[in-house]
């Protein structure tokens, strides 16, 4: 009777533990270009699941494409976790392109949601064109690149290869039934229903998903990792840069300003670090900054023009060539209505803003004993070697190494210690 009381009891508390037992699963989202702040929020996301005891990581994507190193980064990151990985292109109206095939591709299990689509269109590249064998040494090393991913995760080869060489992109369905992705799920609650049994196998073996009834935990991105995610956007970098150039010209010449001065060696710093985590073409800064040269030469020298025509080429090559990526796939590029917005500005801002600032400096003085010097007044006494002088209605001691008569027009020579070297007008 104890016996099966005792047994009765550890049934009971059995069922009690496995009844309360909570699975879980980790969810990221990347919505947006993929670059170094996107790999860092992956590889953030990939730990956090691993110390939740996730039954997978979920992965909601939406981009446009980015930089292949990041997406290098995202893929090693995929292949070599101890956790599974899932992909889902979601919501509706996602995209998964360029470099977002190889994320998807790369995931134990893909997953898209009706109304998205898969492909990697060669964007139209604008800036830094790169001739035909670049190009091709490009495609071929992305190409290989996808074909290791496809094997490894025993997907269609062949298609995923062609839409890196000829910009192939694909529905949901299409994808699903090319043997491209692993389901078509409506949302995540369809997904993780769908996900639950099935087995992939991971860097630390095979797993069987657990996920019917998973409770879905949201890692958003870090502080530091959004901060990094909006200066990697060519646009705010080539912003910063130039907006740091024009802070720490405005100091140089309005010393004491303080305030360009301090917003320009922030913007400038900012600018560095986040050109730094972009492909940055040195010929193009090189321009830039030559543009900055020729337009300082021109408020300086009278070139009828010339300089800032030069200006005004350079700075505008300079800023289509500053991004210079290396392949079709990478969508990466200033935007040609701010690079206009600047060439602009920037050539209004040295012709007026810089000039009018340096002509004001070589103005006469107009106040104080300096600006007495070339003045015209009258002797109010005979000045033998000194005497007294009426200028702008103030008297003054003079001296002069000729004899002047009261009442001759004198010319004001230099000024020492509030006393006037004069000389006689005729």
């Amino acid at each position: 009777m104890k016996t099966t009381l005792f047994g009765i009891i550890i049934i009971f508390v059995s069922s009690c533990l496995t009844f309360s037992q909570q699975y879980n699963v980790t969810v990221i989202t990347l919505d947006g270009s993929i670059n170094p702040a996107s790999a860092d929020y992956v590889h953030y996301g990939i730990e956090r699941a691993e110390e939740n005891n996730s039954e997978c990581l979920i992965l909601k994507l939406n981009t446009p494409g980015g930089l292949l190193k990041s997406t290098r980064v995202i893929v090693s990151d995929f292949l070599e976790s101890k956790i599974p990985i899932v992909v889902f292109v979601y919501p509706a109206g996602s995209q998964a392109a360029s470099a977002g095939v190889f994320i998807t591709v790369s995931a134990n299990i893909a997953a898209m949601a009706p109304g998205t689509n898969l492909g990697a269109a060669h964007p139209v590249i604008l800036q830094g064109q790169m001739d035909s064998v670049m190009n091709e040494k490009a495609t071929n090393d992305a190409a290989a690149f996808i074909r290791s991913i496809s094997e490894k995760r025993k997907r269609n080869i062949s298609w995923t290869e062609e839409a890196v060489r000829k910009s192939l992109s694909i529905t949901e369905s299409e994808a699903l039934k090319l043997n491209v992705i692993d389901l078509v799920a409506e949302n995540l609650t369809d997904l993780l229903l769908k996900l639950n049994g099935k087995e992939v196998e991971t860097a630390s073996g095979k797993i069987i998903l657990n996920t019917k009834n998973a409770r879905p935990v949201y890692i958003p991105m870090t502080f530091s990792q959004q901060i990094l995610n909006i200066f990697s956007d060519p646009n705010i970098a080539y912003i910063l840069f130039m907006i740091g150039i024009y802070g720490l010209l405005f100091e140089l010449y309005n010393p004491g300003s303080i305030f360009p001065g301090v917003v320009g060696g922030i913007s400038l710093i900012l600018a560095l670090y986040t050109m730094h985590t972009l492909p940055i073409n040195y010929a193009g800064l090189a321009l830039i900054i030559f543009a900055i040269i020729l337009f300082l030469l021109e408020i300086k020298i009278v070139s009828h023009g010339i300089l800032t025509i030069g200006g005004v080429i350079s700075l505008l090559i300079g800023s289509l060539m500053l991004i210079n990526v290396k392949s079709g796939l990478e969508i990466v590029s200033i935007s040609w209505e701010i690079i206009l917005l600047f060439v602009i500005l920037t050539t209004l801002f040295f012709l007026f803003a810089i000039g009018f600032g340096i002509k004001a400096q070589n103005l006469k003085t107009k106040t104080g004993s300096e600006g007495l010097v070339g003045e015209i007044g009258k002797a109010i006494s005979d000045i033998n070697p000194i005497g007294q002088v009426l200028i702008h209605g103030e008297i003054w001691t003079a001296e002069s190494s000729s004899k002047i008569n009261k009442d001759d027009a004198v010319k004001v020579i230099s000024v020492s210690s509030l006393k006037l070297q004069v000389e006689k007008v005729s």
